[in-house]
């Protein structure tokens, strides 16, 4: 086989696929040689970026959906299958990020990140999920953050969300190893995307501005290039970043220094 057409014969479905690392992924699955599902809440965008994969681009289907409404989940994971046939590896990129305190964010806030970042990502994981375990084999990835390992400033619900994710995937990993399951979670540090415009601030509203550490992040690219090497030697957990992915290791080994830190960071 063509070491470049590694994905060959494989299918692969991604939320977040309109713009960023998902829009990024589906150019670095498909120039592998994988059909692809490709679902966001922005049709015209999924539209954009089926049309710029000239190559097979037959073998790209469109299933948009929201993450926050996944009522007909099923019915849209049984009809994608009868296009594809198989399913071999969910990646779950969508999701929204917070710019908003503690004090200032209404329940009904924290209900709808979770609604999008947690329920949305596990609602598919749980539908795809059958259909792996009967072709003995499957990769689902989902998409954490440096904050989903530890509290920051600004992002309580959205911090949440991700580390619940965490949770989830080990456990799923653990109940489905005999299964030939594999699970990654992803961890991207500074990546530049438009998540931080798309961030909810206190009325639920878009932030509207690009932080400046994310300004200088990696790009979408490199990114999936980090990403799709980290699915195929099967890592638990995929760093995605720079320098600043440290503050992991700071956290995890020396506790007082990352919380001595944490106190100077800028809030924004």
């Amino acid at each position: 086989m063509d070491s470049n057409k590694i994905f060959s014969g494989k299918t692969a479905w991604i939320t977040g696929a309109s713009s960023g690392i998902g829009e990024a992924l589906v150019h670095a699955f498909h120039e592998k040689g994988a059909s692809l599902i490709i679902s966001s809440n922005h049709a015209a965008g999924l539209e954009r970026v089926k049309k710029a994969c000239k190559n097979r681009s037959s073998d790209i289907f469109l299933a948009p959906f929201d993450l926050s409404d996944t009522a007909g989940i099923d019915s849209l994971v049984e009809n994608n299958l009868k296009k594809t046939g198989r399913i071999d590896y969910l990646l779950n990129i969508g999701g929204v990020s917070q710019r908003a305190s503690v004090t200032e964010t209404p329940l009904w806030l924290d209900r709808k990140i979770f609604e999008i970042n947690y329920f949305g990502t596990i609602a598919l994981t749980k539908s795809v999920l059958p259909w792996m375990i009967r072709q003995k084999s499957g990769h689902i990835a989902a998409t954490s953050s440096i904050s989903g390992r530890f509290g920051f400033p600004l992002r309580s619900a959205y911090s949440a969300s991700k580390q619940a994710l965490h949770g989830f995937f080990e456990t799923l990993y653990l109940e489905n190893k005999a299964n030939n399951i594999r699970t990654s979670v992803i961890i991207p540090g500074r990546v530049r995307t438009n998540i931080s415009l798309h961030a909810l601030d206190p009325e639920g509203k878009e932030h509207g501005r690009m932080d400046e550490g994310q300004a200088k992040g990696i790009t979408p690219e490199k990114a999936a290039e980090i990403i799709v090497k980290g699915i195929l030697r099967n890592k638990r957990e995929i760093l995605v970043g720079g320098s600043e992915l440290i503050v992991l290791y700071v956290r995890r080994y020396w506790p007082w220094l990352f919380f001595r830190i944490g106190d100077k960071i800028k809030s924004t």
